[in-house]
């Protein structure tokens, strides 16, 4: 079994082509976000190519949301899916497979989609309860060590990196999130401070990145792992680039995550329209965010916002309260995303219920690339008005200065400028 990071490998479809013929799989599964679709076909496409008998299996958030859709698009490269978390059913599939190759009954296997007789057949889904007893990821497959400085973002403050992932799932019910109203679980502090320790010690790792959902939806659990990781002496740093809420933080929780190593956190602020934020239902008004980013910068943690342009409804007023609230509140960098209507999201119902989704340009589906505009307004000037934003911000001198001190190396630099004129000015 192997493990392979088309982009941090930098291959390409031909260098898939050559890497399949050259190792023979049985079975090849990649992971498939609704941005990725395009791709995922090439590549579909290309290991049929090579090795017509391979067994094509996906995952990930777009096949959950739109399992018809996912296999009307792939075509005949694509021969099983799993809708939700795959780890309860894909060992029974690839057991099946062993036994029986594509003849054994599937209706057993959690979360599975397949066709059968011409229709699509899929399977009830399954989320894992015990995350303990998954175990933790294949780090001697995936080599942590050997990933580029900057997974999440651009800014670091050791190297090298790994993700971790302590908690699933979110109840809230923000409208533009795949991953809304779901059942949070929880790991043992115990066991993912076993895996920190592990990827310390074998792998190097000085740092991680905290990737769930709600890291800090129980506060009393968080508290637990930001003592345990004090007790452990690892002097790590850490970071949580996938984002927290900011109703979820009090001060005693945001001193023990400080003393613990934690220098930053990213935080969902999207809007500086309390209209557009109750649309959004995010539970938030602007005065709340002002208040509690100042409680978080009162606990010396820096702060990385995130914004969203061009969300159904929203006007050219509503976006220049966002651009000015980014610019008063005291955050060290600021990520200004283009509304994207994810598939499974309540937005993305909403806009296909009321004809809107038609709008959608597939084959710009970014966060950065304005691959949906709401009613108002031309995707040129969104651009525009995005621009505008990221120089606003970043071009402020003490923004400049405080980011300039972040900076760890001469390659750091050469990448943080290629990133700048890529995102700003050639889009």
């Amino acid at each position: 079994m192997s493990i392979l990071d088309c982009i941090k490998e930098r291959m390409g479809v031909d260098d898939l082509r050559r890497y399949v013929r050259r190792t023979r799989p049985d079975v090849v599964g990649l992971q498939c976000y609704t941005f990725d679709q395009f791709n995922v076909r090439k590549m579909l496409d290309s290991v049929k190519e090579v090795r017509p008998q391979v067994i094509t299996v996906l995952g990930g958030p777009h096949p959950t949301a739109v399992p018809d859709e996912t296999f009307e698009f792939l075509g005949a490269g694509l021969d099983y899916a799993f809708r939700g978390e795959a780890e309860v059913g894909f060992p029974i599939f690839l057991d099946l497979l062993e036994k029986s190759s594509r003849n054994g009954d599937m209706a057993g296997v959690p979360g599975l989609v397949h066709r059968k007789d011409g229709d699509l057949i899929k399977n009830e889904k399954a989320q894992a309860e015990d995350l303990d007893g998954l175990g933790f990821p294949a780090w001697d497959l995936i080599r942590p060590q050997d990933y580029p400085e900057a997974q999440h973002g651009a800014f670091f403050k050791n190297f090298p990196i790994a993700p971790v992932m302590a908690t699933r799932g979110c109840p809230f019910l923000c409208t533009f999130c795949t991953s809304a109203g779901t059942a949070i679980r929880r790991r043992s502090v115990s066991h993912v401070m076993e895996e920190i320790r592990l990827l310390h010690d074998r792998f190097g790792i000085r740092e991680f990145h905290m990737v769930d959902d709600n890291f800090t939806l129980d506060r009393e659990y968080a508290k637990e792992f930001a003592r345990a990781l004090i007790g452990s002496n690892l002097r790590m740093s850490w970071a949580t680039p996938n984002g927290v809420r900011l109703d979820r933080l009090d001060e005693e929780l945001l001193r023990l995550m400080k003393e613990s190593g934690l220098y930053i956190v990213s935080l969902g602020i999207e809007s500086g329209s309390d209209r557009v934020l109750k649309t959004m239902r995010k539970s938030l008004t602007v005065e709340k965010i002002r208040k509690n980013v100042e409680m978080v910068r009162n606990a010396g943690i820096e702060i990385g916002g995130f914004f969203v342009l061009g969300y159904p409804g929203e006007t050219r007023e509503d976006r220049e309260a966002t651009l000015r609230l980014a610019l008063e509140l005291d955050i060290l960098r600021a990520n200004f995303f283009t509304y994207l209507p994810l598939p499974g999201t309540a937005s993305y119902r909403e806009l296909q219920e009321s004809g809107q989704i038609d709008r959608t340009d597939w084959e710009r589906f970014y966060f950065m690339n304005a691959a949906w505009v709401p009613e108002g307004v031309d995707r040129k000037e969104l651009k525009r008005f995005q621009r505008k934003a990221f120089l606003l911000f970043y071009l402020r001198p003490r923004i400049v200065w405080r980011n300039l001190w972040s900076i760890q190396s001469l390659r750091h630099f050469v990448f943080l400028a290629r990133r700048f004129y890529h995102w700003i000015v050639m889009r």
